[in-house]
């Protein structure tokens, strides 16, 4: 069992930034592949964000390339969530996930294991 908590989120004006942190208990952080997604009211949990266990490896969806990069520290059990040039679309829950002994990257939601409560960001215009 892993518990996945996210921190970072916030409201923040159009163009600025917010790093969004996912700590993970447990103690083979490295064999999980990791990924963010998020939930905007009314819509569907879509896909953010991705990391392969060593880190090495990394996807992000198209609506936020070039804005938003995913990395992690496996030291410190924490895969982290850098959104820069953010836009108002960019508002929703952000949830951070596992997947279990899995090194590649996951795009797929169902593929998932493990989820976290969610953290609300919200960016005004």
């Amino acid at each position: 069992q892993v518990v996945l908590v996210e921190s970072g989120g916030g409201l923040v004006q159009a163009g600025g930034s917010l790093r969004l942190s996912c700590a993970a208990s447990g103690r083979t952080f490295s064999s999980y592949s990791m990924g963010w997604f998020r939930q905007a009211p009314g819509k569907e949990r879509d896909f953010v964000a991705a990391i392969s266990g060593s880190g090495g490896s990394t996807a992000v969806a198209d609506s936020v390339k070039g804005r938003f990069t995913i990395s992690r520290d496996n030291a410190k059990n924490t895969v982290y969530l850098q959104m820069n040039s953010l836009k108002p679309e960019d508002t929703a829950v952000y949830y951070c996930a596992a997947k279990r002994t899995s090194t590649v990257v996951v795009i797929i939601r169902a593929s998932y294991d493990y989820w976290g409560q969610g953290t609300q960001v919200t960016v005004s215009s």
